[in-house]
């Protein structure tokens, strides 16, 4: 007797495809998912784990310069110059302490946009690589995590701060600094002293190492500039301020933000605005101006204007930046006048 055959209606058939079709459509799909989940997983940043990497990055990129400035093996030359037709100066210590910054920030967050100072294609063979902790201080600080799209964020690194005041042996200016923008907002600020080892850091809306003072006077203010600018500065803050105004010439933009602060480094004069009348690029300045918003202070342009870290290197219209003050009584007090340009 032959075996009994099964047969299965037509809609039988169809019934069986479409069964099919769907355990493999949700198979293919639950893979698909995984897939954009891990993407997406990977384009997402800690901001807390940044801010760490940004503190170990202004860390060993300043064991670099350190060791240069000691070695004597600056090897120092001019990359071109400012717009006044002053030189501008680059070392050994720039290129490594870039190298180290640079590699070490995007090895850990590949998607994330950095701009630096220095331009070196020399891969780092011996780069710094992140070990995944977070200092205890950090989390102290700063107890809850935010995640951010990569796409949104811009780092800027100055491995360098005050090459000129460097060359020349004045180590009290020198800094390495690391700022985190978002959307051009900066919300991450790292500037640290090779020579001391001091680090200032902060998170706006998150925590700091750092202080305000308890108090600024803007009556009489000591008012803090760039030393190569003091003689092009001293009319317009004394148009401002009066002719008795106190003003303290120094080198580096990270050394400035860091004299209106409250640390405990007796080499750091002690300022209660910081002037800048002239072009100033935005890796000098971004990590200052994070920590100052942190702390509730600000830096503008001359005119009052926030300053945006998504776009160009350039920041034109000069810088004003104070803490715990009436910033716009400030503004309101400087010369109303076309700024000059300089590199």
């Amino acid at each position: 007797m032959a075996p009994m055959g099964i047969r299965l209606s037509p809609l039988g058939v169809a019934v069986f495809c479409l069964l099919g079709l769907g355990v493999i459509y949700h198979l293919y799909a639950g893979v698909i998912s995984s897939r954009i989940a891990a993407f997406r997983q990977g384009r997402a940043v800690d901001l807390r784990e940044l801010l760490a990497v940004s503190v170990e990055a202004a860390a060993v990129g300043g064991r670099e310069v350190k060791r240069v400035r000691e070695q004597n093996a600056l090897e120092e030359k001019s990359k071109g110059k400012t717009r006044e037709g002053a030189k501008e100066m680059l070392t050994l210590g720039d290129l490594y302490s870039h190298r180290k910054m640079y590699h070490l920030i995007k090895s850990t967050f590949p998607f994330v946009k950095v701009n630096s100072e220095e331009h070196d294609d020399v891969a780092d063979q011996e780069s710094a690589v992140w070990d995944h902790v977070i200092p205890e201080d950090i989390r102290h600080k700063i107890t809850e995590s935010r995640e951010v799209p990569a796409e949104s964020i811009t780092v800027w690194i100055d491995p360098l701060d005050a090459t000129q005041e460097y060359t020349e042996g004045l180590r009290q200016y020198v800094t390495t600094m690391v700022c985190v923008a978002v959307d051009g907002e900066p919300v991450i600020g790292v500037i640290h002293n090779p020579f001391t080892g001091y680090t200032a850091w902060a998170m706006v809306g998150g925590g700091s190492n750092v202080n305000a003072r308890p108090s600024y006077n803007t009556q009489s203010p000591r008012i803090i500039v760039s030393r190569s600018h003091a003689g092009k500065v001293k009319p317009f803050i004394q148009e401002a301020f009066g002719n008795d105004t106190v003003i303290l010439p120094a080198g580096g933009a990270g050394y400035k933000v860091l004299s209106l602060l409250d640390i405990p480094e007796e080499k750091y004069e002690k300022a209660d605005v910081y002037v800048h009348v002239t072009y100033i690029k935005k890796w000098d300045i971004c990590a200052g101006n994070a920590i100052l918003k942190a702390l509730g202070g600000h830096m503008t342009t001359l005119k009052g204007e926030e300053i945006d870290y998504a776009g160009s290197e350039a920041n034109e219209g000069g810088l004003l930046a104070s803490l715990l003050v009436n910033h716009k009584a400030l503004v309101e007090k400087l010369p109303n006048r076309e700024n000059e340009k300089h590199n």
